[in-house]
């Protein structure tokens, strides 16, 4: 009798932001179980694939479409191999996994998907923040500007800055004029901002600045890519250390866990 081959699902893996400690365990225990992955080598470092064991195969995609990245996941998934598919921070921002999964399920390959931290919040972490202060803001917006790639114009920077939440703008850091003037509209131009590129990584840069100073400050720093913006009430608050007390540890407070 045939044997029948044995054929693994495809994981999307997010890698973190940087920092290969910040993977999930999930996440490493598929890159040590892994014979092939495919990264996304213009952005994921290569110091993630130190969890991979030495028969892996790796391929950087940088330079691949995506034609090719399902062709080549395709053939090693109906070889039998165990197929990573390793992403920067977490697969659902801005990875453009969508159109992979689509294009995998058109071939009748299976996938599932380990989430991973982003940027944001490994940039909180570094700041010492928490982007949702009781009777400050209550909602954090992960957005980006309109570039080569657009946004549906009802989420245009303008519109979504009129809330005054915190926010943290990615992938948009080259068009940082554009971005403080908008910015400035709602959040006030002495409001505090902070400039963190390439969050948890070596080279990490965390720099604090206002929103009018905000061109200024990018450009003597010389950041052109991979950084995140953000703005809100709450850097206010994180830099003066003047939190409200929030109502879950509040003595005063009841809930079911506490009278």
């Amino acid at each position: 009798m045939k044997q029948t081959q044995t054929l693994y699902p495809v994981v999307f893996v997010g890698a973190g932001p940087g920092d290969p400690e910040l993977i999930t365990v999930k996440g490493r225990n598929a890159l040590e179980d892994a014979d092939f992955v495919v990264y996304a080598g213009s952005l994921v470092p290569e110091a993630l694939l130190k969890w991979t064991q030495p028969s892996c195969r790796k391929l950087s995609s940088a330079s691949m479409h995506l034609d090719e990245i399902i062709s080549a996941i395709d053939t090693a998934h109906r070889d039998g191999l165990k197929v990573v598919r390793l992403h920067t921070g977490d697969p659902s921002l801005y990875g453009a996994v969508f159109e992979q999964m689509t294009a995998l399920q058109e071939k009748g390959i299976p996938y599932r998907v380990i989430p991973g931290v982003t940027a944001a919040f490994a940039a909180a972490a570094a700041l010492g923040i928490e982007y949702t202060l009781p009777q400050v803001s209550q909602t954090l917006i992960l957005t980006r500007m309109a570039g080569r790639t657009p946004v549906p114009e009802r989420e245009n920077l303008a519109a979504l800055a009129a809330h005054r939440t915190s926010m943290a703008v990615y992938l948009s850091v080259h068009l940082v004029e554009q971005m403080a003037d908008t910015l400035m509209q709602s959040y006030g131009a002495s409001a505090p901002c902070v400039v963190v590129y390439r969050v948890s990584h070596p080279e990490e840069r965390i720099v604090w600045t206002t929103i009018d100073r905000l061109v200024k400050t990018v450009e003597e720093e010389n950041i052109t890519r991979q950084a995140l913006v953000i703005v809100g009430e709450v850097l206010r608050a994180g830099r003066s250390m003047s939190p409200q007390p929030s109502k879950l540890y509040d003595k005063h407070f009841s809930h079911g866990f506490r009278k």
